[in-house]
Order: structure tokens, then C-alpha cells, then sequence
């Protein structure tokens, strides 16, 4: 596949580029705050600071990881590193910037295997539906951050789209080959922590409780007559509770699917 002129494309890049120049205009007339990793790795000023955004960031993942995303408060946080809430906000700006720090955390954990793009692809939606489950809050924190541009997201993404380099392939079609797969993941460990906390919020211990409590709407609906492929499905499926099979089964297909529609 090669590049093809697209006129709203070429405006649409016009218009970022100069976007860019006046960011950089405002920066270096000093009119534009800096984002937060502009600030974490440009020169320290003033006295030295109490905190690191690390030790900011493991703080609000232990947190997440032992109470959910809402316990995640600029006072909670504050309470557990021992500074004043006021003190937090020479380090962030608020609460979308310590989610930011918390998804770049955690992001750190997943190690990309060598390889094509398909070893590459298969490697970080395993790994991420891996953090996914020790982290069940990351679902929620991506939805309040989407646009994420931390760096071990960003390091992701490069390493990602320089695994499918040199295939004949253009960059919207690598970029989505490599969509396809996050979207993929995510939505299944979506489904599957939603599953979880269901089981914890019911005070069910396994899928045998979920089968037991709602038996009188499966017997109707058998009963009924009209569903006779999902009855099936009930009745003789083997794998219905099996998340992990069915998480390979799904990034099996969806990256065969890739390499077939792409000759990759």
C-alpha cells in the first residue's frame, strides 16, 4: 500500500502544522504552561522538591489497586505521602494529571517481546490484559485520559509501528493495524474486570454462584423455544467460563484476520 493525496488530509496536517509553531511561539515567549512531562524532565528550579512524581505515582496505584479508582482524591493522596493537599499542586495540577503519572506507572510493566509485528502485537495484548487484571482501575483511568502521550505509552507505540516498518504498508494503515489489537484487548479486559467486579459485588465466589443465581431466567428462557442456538450454547459449550480461552481465540482471529487483509 503506498500514500494517497487526500486534499482534507493535506488541510487537516496544514492546520496542526501551525498550531505547532504557535505552541511553540507561546513557549518561548513564556505564554504557554508546559505540559506535566515537559516539566518532569526539564531543569529543576528552586529549592529541591520533597516528592518525585514516582514516588506520587506508586502512591496512587496502591491506592487504586487496593480501593478503586474514585478512592484516588488530591487529599487521599496527600494523607498517604504525607504532605499538605495544597503541596500536591506544585507537583500536578489535579487529578487528571496523577492518572496520567498512574497509566504511565503501570504502562512500565509491559516488555514487548523482540520480533515481526505479529510477536509484538500478540506479546502487548497479553501483557496488557495482564496488568489489566492486577490494575482493574486502568480501564476507567484510560477513559478519563484518552489521549495519554506519557512516555512508555509513547515508547509503545513507536516500538509497535517500527515492528510493521518496511512491509509496503502506509503509516494510517500501520497505525491502525496496530489500533485494531488495543482495541481488541482493551475491550476484552473491559468485559472480563466488569465480570469480576460483578462476582465481588454480589458476593459470588465463582461462575457456578452466577449459573445458580440466574437459573430461573435461563430455564424461561429455554423454556421459550426462541433462542434455540443460545440454549445450545448453555447447554453443550465447554468454554463459556474459560476467559483465557477465549482471549486467545479472540487475538488469534484478530491477528490472522490482520495478516490476511494486509498480506503481512
Amino acid at each position: 500500500m503506498t500514500d494517497a493525496a487526500n486534499p482534507a488530509d493535506d488541510e487537516r496536517m496544514r492546520r496542526f502544522r501551525e498550531k505547532i509553531a504557535e505552541f511553540e511561539e507561546e513557549r518561548a515567549q513564556g505564554r504557554r504552561k508546559p505540559t506535566l512531562w515537559e516539566r518532569i524532565e526539564g531543569p529543576g528550579r528552586g529549592p529541591r522538591p520533597a516528592l518525585t512524581h514516582e514516588q506520587i505515582a506508586r502512591a496512587a496505584v496502591e491506592i487504586a489497586d487496593a480501593e478503586g479508582l474514585s478512592a484516588v482524591s488530591m487529599r487521599r493522596l496527600a494523607e498517604r505521602l504525607g504532605v499538605a493537599t495544597m503541596g500536591l499542586y506544585r507537583y500536578v495540577t489535579g487529578k487528571d494529571e496523577v492518572y496520567e503519572l498512574m497509566l504511565d506507572a503501570v504502562l512500565a510493566e509491559i516488555d514487548l517481546p523482540d520480533g515481526g509485528w505479529r510477536e509484538v502485537a500478540d506479546g502487548y495484548a497479553r501483557q496488557f490484559r495482564a496488568l489489566s487484571l492486577r490494575h482493574s482501575w486502568t480501564i476507567q483511568a484510560f477513559a478519563r485520559v484518552p489521549a495519554s502521550l506519557s512516555p512508555n505509552s509513547v515508547a509503545l507505540t513507536e516500538r509497535a509501528l517500527t515492528s510493521i516498518e518496511g512491509l509496503g504498508l502506509d503509516v494510517d494503515t500501520m497505525m491502525a493495524a496496530f489500533g485494531a489489537v488495543t482495541s481488541f484487548a482493551r475491550g476484552a479486559v473491559f468485559a472480563e474486570v466488569a465480570q469480576r467486579e460483578v462476582l465481588e459485588r454480589k458476593g459470588w465466589e465463582s461462575e457456578d454462584d452466577v449459573r445458580l443465581a440466574y437459573a430461573p431466567w435461563v430455564r424461561w428462557m429455554l423454556d421459550s423455544g426462541r433462542y434455540p442456538a443460545l440454549g445450545r450454547y448453555i447447554l453443550e459449550g465447554s468454554n463459556r467460563d474459560d476467559a483465557d480461552w477465549q482471549f486467545e481465540f479472540g487475538l488469534t482471529c484478530v491477528l490472522d484476520g490482520i495478516s490476511a487483509r494486509l498480506g503481512i
